[in-house]
């Protein structure tokens, strides 16, 4: 399997081909389950990750969701939803992450 992503998640699909083939399922099988758009589920995921505190992962779906056409200021307002809930400095925090790959 050629590396497909950066960093962990990349080498532990190299490393452990059956393990993530199995987990790519499972991400499919939730992603498909009700009726949320492709962009509704990219968005939530980001806010999960926001929520999550996961830098990585905030990353990754601001990647995936810039490979899908979504526009900066939709992930950005995401950050900014992150405020009520999860406070100021967590919302700036995942900010920055988010504009770590928009520029």
């Amino acid at each position: 399997m050629s590396k497909q992503m950066p960093g962990a998640a990349g080498d532990l699909a190299e490393q452990y081909p059956d393990i993530w083939q199995a987990y790519a399922a499972l991400g499919s099988a939730t992603g498909t389950c009700g009726p949320l758009t492709e962009r509704e589920i990219r968005l939530v995921k980001l806010a999960l990750a926001i929520g999550a505190r996961s830098e990585g992962a905030v990353h990754s779906h601001t990647r995936r969701a810039k490979s899908e056409g979504i526009e900066t200021e939709a992930l950005n307002q995401v950050a900014m939803l992150a405020i009520g809930p999860l406070g100021l400095p967590r919302a700036v925090a995942a900010k920055t992450w988010i504009e770590d790959i928009t520029g």
